[in-house]
């Protein structure tokens, strides 16, 4: 149980042998437990699904933008691949940060793109730098097509926002782990999936069959990727964990050649 104590300005929460915690509002502590229950509670009312970015529904949390947001502007990636397209809403945010860079595009794959947000994401004055291709992230023909669409030499991020079962995106961390170009990254989203498992709009598997169980199982057979939180590019606070939909999100490359 957590207890918030705005009067005498404390946070209290029940630990798992029956003892409390007890911090004080202005501290690191007591930050990431009202946090913590700030996420499940925005999970269950939908909180995300209240946003647009130049006019388009992006349903992610507004922090994870900002931060991916830092990583985009430092890399400055000639392409970023994002599976998962729905209304295109983070296609359109991140080809307006590379717009700003003055370089690159955005490859959007989706197994079904329909007819109304396609027609309105092409329409969008992002629009010219979105290229869109129907089709299961994880189908071999598919991912010909994206790898064809990368020119030799280009940075490349990947971000995997489809399907977030364990199985599925295992298959998409092997499917384009080799178009990251070193040093960039491939993200993989919702990993909150784990800690909300139980709560309203989850399955009873949640625990096991989310992103982070794909992640950890990738991690081990791919020495050439590692587990980097990019850091805050500016911190005078004293928070130094993201608040996150995204946690362990953030694969490095370290090693190995584009294919």
């Amino acid at each position: 149980m957590l207890t918030i104590d705005e009067a005498r300005g404390y946070v209290t929460l029940a630990q798992p042998d029956g003892s409390e915690a007890v911090w004080a509002m202005d501290s690191p502590e007591a930050f990431s437990a009202v946090s913590k229950a700030w996420l499940r509670c925005g999970w269950d009312v939908k909180y995300v699904y209240g946003f647009t970015w130049m006019g388009r529904p992006i349903i992610q949390l507004p922090e994870d933008m900002v931060r991916i947001q830092e990583v985009i502007w430092r890399l400055a990636p000639d392409v970023v691949i994002e599976t998962g397209v729905a209304h295109g809403g983070s296609l359109v945010f991140y080809a307006g940060l590379l717009a700003a860079l003055g370089k690159g595009r955005v490859i959007g794959v989706d197994v079904e793109i329909r007819p109304h947000n396609r027609a309105a994401i092409e329409a969008h004055p992002m629009g010219a730098r979105i290229q869109l291709i129907e089709g299961s992230s994880t189908a071999r023909e598919t991912v010909s097509v994206v790898r064809a669409a990368i020119a030799p030499g280009e940075t490349v991020l990947v971000i995997l926002d489809s399907n977030h079962s364990r199985d599925h995106v295992a298959a998409e961390l092997n499917a384009y782990a080799t178009m990251v170009s070193p040093g960039s990254y491939l993200v993989v989203c919702d990993g909150i999936m784990a800690q909300v498992a139980g709560a309203p709009r989850t399955g009873p598997d949640w625990i096991w069959n989310n992103p982070i169980s794909a992640i950890d199982d990738f991690l081990c057979r791919n020495p050439e990727f590692r587990m980097e939180e990019p850091g805050f590019a500016f911190n005078e606070g004293a928070v130094r964990e993201r608040v996150t939909y995204w946690p362990k999100c953030f694969l490095q490359r370290i090693a190995g050649e584009m294919a």
